[in-house]
């Protein structure tokens, strides 16, 4: 592949929301700032960690429009727009297109639970109808979708097609889907605890809810990885897996905002059907954090 959509560290930025659920644009600007001031190398924005599935369509624009015109060209900004509606996808794609993304993040059509043929016409479909490239997004866990290796393969072939965001936590499918894929298919980590392994297996970055709180240690650990250091990339994800695995101690995102609350942003909760964390479950998110120099 001629270039890269971004390689290293990009976050699946939370979405901060005030008391009364609406997205607090001021503190999600500062937000962005932390993150690319300190090293984060793309910003995903509307993803799952971003609650888009709480956001209606005008919503969910809004917040694509406010990302790239905050973060005006500093690192790329990658849209979430997948949906379980393949009209609307390419919709929304095209809007988000229009609004100056520089790339998508297409989830699996989720409770839909459609079949690899459904898939890859489902993915030509929103690729035929936007000039920007795609990052697929595959996690089956949340979905009850997963895209096969020989799919991957069929899919890459199309130009806007030129990524995916991998979390379903099978090495030897995705051994098989770059063997298939070869040049043709950037790999980025969808998991956090696989970041290291994945880029030394040939892959380009990571999408992480970790560089929430971490965007400069997730950075260099990337940094390391890519740039052959892979023993010393492995010691920061061992160093940083316990913060890692606490924040998916609960539903994403529900661990990474309260992190980011605790650390003094004003992320405020996740909208229902999320819940606030339990205290017990707060007192070891705290208790973790703390181990980290995090909070006091």
């Amino acid at each position: 592949m001629a270039d890269h959509i971004f390689t290293g560290s990009g976050v699946a930025i939370v979405t901060p929301m005030n008391s009364d659920g609406s997205v607090n644009y001021d503190e999600y600007g500062r937000i962005i700032d932390f993150q690319i001031n300190n090293g984060t190398d793309a910003i995903i924005a509307c993803g799952t960690t971003g609650e888009s599935a709480v956001m209606d369509a005008k919503e969910h624009c809004e917040v694509i429009e406010y990302t790239v015109k905050r973060v005006d060209h500093r690192v790329p900004v990658i849209a979430g727009t997948g949906s379980n509606d393949t009209i609307f996808a390419a919709e929304i794609s095209k809007e988000a297109e229009q609004l100056g993304a520089d790339a998508l993040l297409s989830v699996t059509p989720y409770y839909n639970k459609t079949s690899q043929s459904g898939l890859i016409l489902h993915y030509n479909y929103i690729a035929d109808r936007v000039n920007i490239p795609i990052i697929l997004y595959n996690v089956p866990g949340r979905t009850g979708v997963n895209i096969r290796p020989e799919t991957y393969a069929e899919l890459c072939k199309h130009p806007n097609i030129r990524a995916t965001k991998e979390a379903n936590g099978d090495i030897s499918a995705l051994v098989r889907t770059m063997a298939l894929c070869g040049d043709d298919l950037d790999i980025y980590s969808g998991e956090d605890s696989q970041a290291v392994p994945i880029a030394a297996m040939g892959g380009v970055g990571v999408i992480s809810v970790f560089a929430n709180s971490n965007p400069k240690e997730c950075h260099e650990m990337m940094k390391k990885a890519l740039d052959g250091d892979i023993k010393g990339a492995f010691e920061m994800q061992k160093k940083y897996i316990e913060l890692m695995d606490v924040y998916f101690s609960d539903v994403n995102p529900i661990p990474i905002k309260a992190a980011m609350n605790l650390m003094g942003f004003n992320c405020g909760p996740c909208r229902l059907p999320l819940a606030p964390m339990t205290d017990a479950g707060l007192e070891k998110l705290r208790t973790v954090m703390e181990k980290y120099g995090l909070v006091e």
